[in-house]
């Protein structure tokens, strides 16, 4: 059973210039001419955080993090222009560019996951290997999973609070209703609307809901702007068409992928993570029986380190 690496700081950290008013936070540790990788953070607008860089060994890997726009420690945050799928993955490509970077592994979970499918169908040449963990494919279906008719089922006293967030008459269309009323001109509705929305989501990813305090003052703005995102992105179906990353998947045959999914994943099924293996047959395919969604279980800590322990393996292995 492996364990994440100790604790290691940034030896350099930056601001990605993007040509609009979005400046992007990018931080290198580990070996400085070791074997590239980026990881891929999820939510939308959950950020990165210290303990994404003790999945690589720190003294093979240059592990490169960055906040997508108007995540984490980007500028400004909670900036909705400009901020969409294409212009997440310009800016890995002017990250890579900027960093004389040839090829690099590309490692991410839930929708960090889908965007490291997206950019490597679109920039194969410059991957090297995929690491997906906690497969999510940004279909209509696996919104409706999260927003309509399923997992609501599991949880329906937690789902009804969520329904009951906006006024009836919007609650046939739940995702543009919650975004209707967040972004509307009553402010106790959108705090509502948003401690609603962050507390399923906590239910279904972490078992637990949110444990947001009773009052709407207490609902942060930066909550505020981290769930306007999450349904920014949503209301626009992820910037995508209708199974993209499926139908795309055979650009990436000739790319070595590991695809791990956590069978206990309530939020994004097993059924993804089973669709993608299909659509790469040739991946290496790890199904954890006990491993939910989020990276902190014991069985799914040990598969992530383990796959980037045996990537660097193979690709020191090849260079002898």
């Amino acid at each position: 059973m492996k364990i994440l690496y100790p604790e290691i700081l940034p030896y350099h950290t930056f601001f990605l210039e993007t040509g609009s008013k979005h400046s992007v936070y990018v931080e290198l540790s580990g070996n400085p001419t070791g074997i590239p990788v980026i990881f891929l953070h999820g939510g939308p607008c959950s950020g990165t955080k210290p303990d994404h860089r003790r999945f690589f060994d720190p003294e093979i890997y240059r592990i490169i993090l960055f906040d997508q726009r108007g995540c984490g420690l980007s500028l400004p945050f909670g900036e909705l222009e400009n901020n969409s799928t294409q212009d997440l993955i310009d800016d890995m490509e002017r990250i890579r560019q900027q960093l004389e970077i040839k090829q690099w592994l590309v490692f991410g979970g839930s929708w960090g996951g889908a965007l490291a499918l997206l950019y490597a169908q679109q920039h194969y040449n410059h991957v090297s290997g995929l690491i997906i963990r906690a497969v999510f494919l940004a279909r209509k279906q696996d919104l409706d999973w999260f927003t309509k008719d399923g997992a609501g089922r599991i949880y329906p006293e937690q789902w009804q609070r969520l329904v009951d967030s906006i006024p009836e008459q919007k609650q046939a269309n739940l995702v543009r209703g919650l975004w209707d009323t967040l972004s509307g001109k009553d402010e106790l509705a959108a705090r509502r609307v948003a401690r609603e929305w962050a507390a399923w989501g906590g239910q279904v990813a972490l078992g637990n809901a949110f444990q947001a305090a009773a009052e709407d003052d207490h609902v942060t703005e930066k909550m505020l702007k981290q769930v306007g995102m999450e349904l920014h992105y949503a209301i626009h179906n992820y910037f995508v068409t209708e199974n993209q990353i499926l139908e795309n998947c055979h650009r990436l045959s000739n790319i070595p992928t590991v695809i791990i999914h956590g069978r206990q994943d309530l939020l994004c099924p097993m059924e993804a993570g089973m669709k993608l293996h299909q659509a790469l047959p040739d991946a290496e395919y790890i199904v954890l029986p006990n491993a939910g969604h989020i990276a902190q279980n014991e069985e799914m800590i040990s598969a992530l380190v383990s796959a980037t322990d045996n990537f660097a393996r193979r690709a020191l292995s090849s260079v002898i």
